[in-house]
């Protein structure tokens, strides 16, 4: 891990933040709507690794909030975001935590997208 990395500790549920060391494109209906050298890969307990992209780097003219919300015992209330270019399979496409919990506030003004609902999340190292 390194030395930039957070782990959160918890027997039942660990949660490792740490920066992504690549370059990271999300593409959808032909557009880049998010490109960023400085995005956080989020492991939590046995799921598989989250990109989150800062918001800074995300083209926010693209998206539009939805009311959907959902709930992490261990970050907080969630918001979503649909890709309106990207048609129905882009509704709620994009999820932030904009206040989380102390314990993972890295993720504060960062958003991660799901990968079959846009084109493509192009990681370069």
């Amino acid at each position: 891990m390194s030395e930039r990395a957070v782990k959160i500790p918890g027997p039942d549920h660990p949660i490792t933040i740490e920066e992504k060391q690549a370059h990271v494109i999300v593409s959808v209906a032909g557009k880049v709507i998010a490109d960023t050298h400085e995005a956080l890969s989020l492991k939590e307990a046995s799921y598989p690794a989250v990109i989150y992209i800062p918001r800074r780097d995300v083209d926010m003219s693209s998206l539009e909030k939805t009311s959907h919300e959902t709930y992490c015992p261990y970050k907080g209330e969630c918001s979503y975001y649909s890709i309106p270019a990207g048609g129905e399979r882009s509704v709620n496409a994009i999820w932030s935590y904009e206040n989380p919990y102390p314990s993972v506030s890295r993720i504060k003004d960062y958003m991660a997208f799901y990968a079959d609902r846009v084109d493509s999340i192009d990681v370069r190292t």
